[in-house]
């Protein structure tokens, strides 16, 4: 455990005076910009898969080619894909009211789960078709003009895959990100399209129908893939390790804090987040200090992440006691060297009441959590006999699984 002295050691944020807690920068004119860029991005990507769906389809009528139907039909839902997007981010913008106090986020999340289903749905349709074409098959007759627009819808889904990709990560939309991912699926598919196209002109043999189902068969893993991923997103996923350690840095930053741990975060849409954090300060700290540091936090971290700290606990350091910090080491020492034993922190000593308390983390990798727990409450006991432990069974929401016990604070450069 650190010494009070010792935080100089680490950055101090620069809080500012109270005029500065109070230039928190407006999320809802972010937000409004974020959805400005997935509505257009989503406009541009409606209109021109409505163009390649109508000129592939006519190809495919005319050369009488099923997989280049089916590649137009796929160009549709795509489209239907975008507008579902266009109407998840609307719903998604909407103003936190007295129902839904955490605002409409998550409705973007439905959205992709109506997609997925879409995308699941015209995969299955068009295998069942290809299926029929293979067990019937029909001649196709390409022109070389017919050839031409297959290779410049290549072309341009190439292109708006990459353009949809970079919007998307510029606004941190999944639903974009995996838009521009599709289309660049499509590309290769469309790609595959042409290449049977160009070996039945040149060698008369049709790959048409069996093409069409390796399509299809790529389209419903892809829906498949959706739905998982967005389920997932939906039942709570861990937060993103980078996001949580950056945030601790900012904690840590303030002088005092000699810790942040407990770190949780609730997602309500993307980009969306609420949550709460324990931090360590000394036990010399009046009720005043802690209730100014702790907005100071919760400024500074909404300032720097768009979080919202909406909870901030105390774990209250032993600085005056040497005999406590000593205690700490001893108890830390033997018990992370147990195999699934993460972390232990918020340790105090109260001699008074002769109490030890701390929490102490453990991987959910451990076979039985409960019983990893139990030796070490026995074994912490051994150590120290005549005291009570007070020992609090905790989680890790937020690092990496396989990490064990590290400083959260920030040297100075």
């Amino acid at each position: 455990m650190e010494k009070q002295n010792k935080t100089a050691e680490y950055d101090s944020a620069d809080c500012g005076d109270s005029g500065e807690l109070m230039n928190i920068r407006n999320f809802g004119a972010e937000s409004s910009e974020r959805n400005g860029i997935i509505i257009r991005t989503s406009i541009i990507g409606i209109a021109s898969n409505l163009l390649l769906a109508a000129f592939k389809a006519a190809i495919g009528i005319i050369a009488n080619s099923v997989s280049v139907v089916l590649d137009a039909v796929n160009n549709v839902s795509d489209a239907a894909s975008s507008i579902i997007t266009i109407i998840g981010t609307k719903l998604a913008g909407k103003s936190p009211d007295r129902e839904h106090p955490f605002g409409h986020g998550r409705a973007e999340y439905i959205s992709s789960m109506v997609i997925s289903a879409l995308v699941l749905y015209a995969g299955i349709t068009s295998l069942v078709e290809s299926v029929k074409k293979i067990i019937k098959p029909e001649t196709p007759d390409y022109s070389f003009l017919s050839l031409v627009i297959i290779a410049v819808a290549v072309a341009v889904k190439i292109f708006l895959g990459l353009y949809v990709s970079s919007k998307g990560r510029k606004a941190k939309s999944d639903s974009l990100e995996n838009s521009g991912r599709d289309a660049l699926n499509d590309s290769i598919i469309s790609g595959a399209t042409l290449a049977a196209a160009l070996i039945y002109t040149v060698w008369n043999i049709s790959l048409e129908s069996y093409l069409a189902a390796v399509i299809s068969i790529v389209i419903i893993k892809s829906g498949i893939d959706m739905i998982k991923d967005t389920f997932s997103k939906i039942l709570g996923e861990r937060a993103d390790a980078e996001l949580a350690q950056e945030i601790k840095n900012t904690v840590c930053g303030f002088d005092g804090v000699t810790g942040a741990y407990d770190l949780i975060l609730n997602n309500y849409g993307p980009d969306k987040f609420n949550g709460s954090i324990h931090i360590e300060i000394p036990d010399t700290y009046t009720a005043d200090e802690i209730d100014e540091l702790l907005r100071q936090i919760t400024v500074k971290v909404y300032q720097k992440h768009n979080v919202i700290l909406t909870a901030i606990g105390v774990y209250s350091l032993n600085t005056k006691d040497k005999k406590a910090i000593e205690m700490r080491e001893k108890i830390k020492d033997e018990l992370t060297k147990e195999e699934y034993v993460l972390q232990m922190h918020g340790f105090y000593v109260n001699e008074t009441s002769k109490t030890i308390r701390f929490d102490l983390i453990i991987s959910f990798d451990a076979p039985d959590r409960l019983a990893v727990y139990e030796t070490a409450v026995k074994k912490a006991q051994s150590l120290y006999p005549d005291y009570k432990f007070e020992i609090t069974l905790d989680s890790d929401f937020s690092e990496p699984e396989h990490v064990k016990e590290k400083g959260t604070k920030k040297k100075k450069r």
